[in-house]
Order: C-alpha cells, then structure tokens, then sequence
C-alpha cells in the first residue's frame, strides 16, 4: 500500500516598512533610483559612522506584532549577524536573535476544515541588504546600495501550515493586516514583501518532523503555491527511493519550474552573533504600548461585518471592496460624501476593477478622489451624462483624476436636453430609416433598438437612451 505524507511548512516572511527614510539613516527608502543615490556612509558601512535607530520602524514593528496576538518584548535590543556577502556593505547585518521586539502571536485563517490558527514564533526588526545586479553582457556583476539599510521586519511561523493553499491564506491575513495599518504596502513584484518556505515532509501519523529545505526566491503567490508543490514531490520521491533529504537552501527557478540547491543551511552559531555594541538597547514603556492600542486601525473582519449592518449592498462586493485597505476608504469616503453605496459599489466593481485588471494595477494604485468619484455619480444621477459618457470620463479619471464636472464642460458632453432639437434628430432618423420603421411597426421590437442607436450616432452620443427611445415609440405611435 502506498505510503501516505504530510507536508509541513513554516514561513519566513520579510516586509520592507514604509518608513520614508532608512532605518538606521536618513537616506529615502524609495524604489527605484538611479544606482547608488540613495546612500550615505552609514548605509554603506563606512568606518566610524553610527547607527541611529528610526523611531517609526518600532512603532510598525510594534503595530504588526499588537494586530498578529504577539507578546511585546519592552526590553529588547539589537545583535549583529556577521556574514561575508558583496552586497552587505558592513560585512554584518544588524538583526534581533536574542530578544526580538514580538513573540508568541497567531493570525487565524479560513481553511477547508473551518478557522484554524497559525502560531508566530517571532517577529524581528532588521536591515535590508543591498542588491546585486549580474552583467551577462559584461559578464560582471554590480552592486547597488540603495536598497541596503531599508528598514524590514521579518516574521517567522511556526510550523504549522499542511498545504500550498493554508500558506497562501495566511500570505493574504498577514498583507492585508499589514496594508491596513500602512506599515507596507507589500507589493510582491517589487520585493517589499517577500517569503522564504520552509517545508518537510513525514509519514501520516509521524509525530517527529522530517528534514527541512528553506526555498528562496518567491516573488508572488503563483510562484510559492507551484515551489511548494514541486518541492514536496521531490522530497517524497527521495524518500520512496529510500535517499535521505539534505538539510539545504534551495533556489526556486519560476520559468522552469524547479528548484536547486544554493548552499548547506547555516546554523545561528555560523553567524557568530553578538549585541550590537553601536545601539543602546530599547525600554518600551507602558504608555507607548498603550498609545498604539488605541491606534490599531479597524481591519477587515470588522469593516465586513459593519458595512452588512450600514450599507445595503451584497456580500460579494463587500468582500472585493474590503480587500484593498485603499479601495475601502475610497467607497466610505465616496458613501459619505452623499452618494448612494450601492452606485459607489457598482462603480468600484465595474469600471474600477476592470481598469486594474486591464492595466495589471493593484487596488492600493487607485489615484481618483472620493469627490471626484461622488461628482461623476451626481452627473449620472442627475441625467446630466448619459452612461456611455460616464464611462468615458471614467477612463480619463482613473488615469489622470480630473473633475469630471469641469471635463463635462470643457469637452461639451453633457446630454441634450432640448426636446426641438431631439425630435428634429428623431425625425430626420425616422425619415432615413423606412424599412425598420416598417419592422417596428410590424411588431420586430429589435429595430427599435437600431432606431435609437442612429439617433445617439446623430447626436454624438449627447442624448439620453431611455428618453430617445420613449419619444421614438411616441413617433411611431
């Protein structure tokens, strides 16, 4: 009988804060740049320059820790993790291994069998390293600093996750709690949250673990559901052929679909920690914990379930809209400017969702105003645009944030409302179209349908459809 396996997985998950300056600098923290413009001497280690630490990464650090369940550590304090790599400018990274800020938290995910809780080991500030850009060309490899000293924490599960599917859920808890109170907006594509997974696998039924393999180089969730599956098959087939599974960090290839091994996995001893005798250990008070609880933002199970009390709009798209911390302060915002929450709804999972997919955007991307959104509603509303207009001054919103009342004008879109001018178009419509007059009137309902879409030609599409068509059945008699 064919043996039965379970898969285990852990996490290491590093997100970049979003702090405007460096962590233990003042350079920026923003991506991109040319190469190199964004360092100073500390953050490229230059001798005799100190650290200083940026106090809005504590306060983030603290955040995610308070909203993950997490003990808070009040005395806590900074070590060195010394390691010899082209990209790490001090030859050490400044991390947290003896007493890192959050411990001992959980975040509940929704899985097939019910909620189940996945334990926090540790959340931990630190570093980001620089970045390495290899020159096939040139067949050099070049170094860019601007990335090092960014500010990230790194969250660390325990093992606790069975499956591709848990970890994508626990991925989207941690993002969006992490989105919502605005320490990052942990965009995967640009590495401002990225994931390391751990994951072994042993007989149903084993109570002892089996050896792990760390796999790097997961940039999206595609990628980490296809490294998980892919790695979990190749360490069963080892074990069926009776081979043992080396304790290693593994390389994830995305285009290939496979992973290789990159190095033997290090033990905390090989990076010979110590305290870091630059930065002066951190005493949390009372007060300031108590100060960031009463911060917390509302997140997305309570958003959820106070907008089913509010607003008179379907599940669906209280899901959608909850999902994007952003898209959510646009519809509240939207809602309490006068508009209805059904119409702001339809907007937001029409036209709105449709740009972002069409032009591969993320909701947190949006760049229209609430007002403007509320004035294009009270456009529509007041049949001072027709809906065919309202989608096209839409597109020109989305992109550029126009005030669509000041668009309106200036382009000359707004309906027609003079009734001689519509019946003269009516008319001349009518007058030019005798054989689907003559359908009409033989009881094809379709030809009134061509009828209308001449008359919206004639006049630019200025014109109100339902009126159009009102008076053309009234000509027709």
């Amino acid at each position: 009988m064919a043996k039965e396996y379970e898969t285990v997985i852990g996490l290491e998950v590093h997100v970049e804060l979003a702090t405007k300056t460096k962590i233990f600098c003042g350079c920026s923290t923003a991506f991109g740049g040319r190469p190199n413009s964004h360092t100073c001497p500390v953050c490229t280690g230059m001798p005799g320059s100190l650290p200083v630490l940026n106090g809005k990464v504590l306060e983030y650090a603290v955040a995610v820790g308070l909203a993950t369940n997490c003990n808070i550590t009040q005395y806590c304090k900074f070590d060195r993790k010394n390691y010899f790599y082209p990209d790490n400018p001090q030859n050490y990274q400044i991390s947290q291994l003896y007493l890192p800020i959050c411990r001992d938290g959980y975040v509940e995910i929704e899985t097939e069998n019910g909620s189940k809780k996945v334990g926090i080991h540790e959340i931990h500030m630190e570093e980001d390293a620089g970045k390495l850009i290899h020159d096939e060309w040139e067949d050099c490899t070049l170094v860019d600093y601007n990335r090092s000293g960014v500010p990230l924490i790194e969250i660390v599960s325990e093992p606790d996750m069975r499956s591709a599917k848990e970890v994508i859920a626990y991925l989207e808890k941690l993002r969006l709690i992490i989105q919502y109170l605005g320490a990052s907006d942990c965009k995967l594509q640009e590495g401002s949250m990225r994931a390391d997974v751990n994951l072994s696998v042993r007989e149903a039924g084993a109570q002892e673990f089996g050896t792990r393999t760390e796999m790097k180089n997961l940039n999206s969730f595609r990628a980490i559901a296809r490294a998980i599956d892919g790695e979990r098959e190749r360490q069963i087939d080892l074990l069926e052929a009776g081979k043992a599974v080396v304790q290693e960090t593994r390389r994830w290839d995305d285009a290939k679909e496979t992973s290789y091994a990159m190095r033997s996995k290090e033990d905390a001893q090989d990076y010979r920690y110590f305290p870091d005798p630059d930065l002066a250990p951190l005493c949390i008070s009372d007060e300031y914990l108590e100060e960031l609880k009463a911060k917390q933002p509302e997140f997305r199970t309570e958003k959820m379930k106070r907008y089913q009390e509010e607003f008179d709009i379907p599940d669906y798209d209280i899901e959608i809209i909850t999902d994007s911390k952003h898209m959510a302060d646009i519809f509240e915002a939207t809602v309490a400017l006068g508009s209805q929450p059904k119409k702001v709804s339809n907007w937001l999972m029409g036209e709105t969702l449709r740009l972002l997919k069409e032009k591969e955007l993320d909701p947190e991307d949006l760049r229209f105003s609430p007002e403007n959104l509320a004035k294009l509603i009270a456009l529509t509303e007041s049949k001072a645009i027709n809906s065919t207009v309202a989608k096209e001054v839409f597109e020109v919103m989305f992109e550029e944030d126009v005030d669509p009342e000041q668009y309106v004008e200036e382009k000359s879109l707004k309906t027609v409302t003079d009734e001689g001018a519509l019946q003269k178009t009516v008319e001349e419509v009518i007058a030019a179209n005798p054989q689907s007059v003559e359908d009409y009137r033989n009881g094809k309902e379709k030809a009134i349908g061509f009828l209308v879409g001449q008359t919206m030609k004639a006049m630019k599409g200025k014109a109100d459809p339902a009126g159009v068509n009102r008076m053309l059945k009234e000509l027709l008699g």
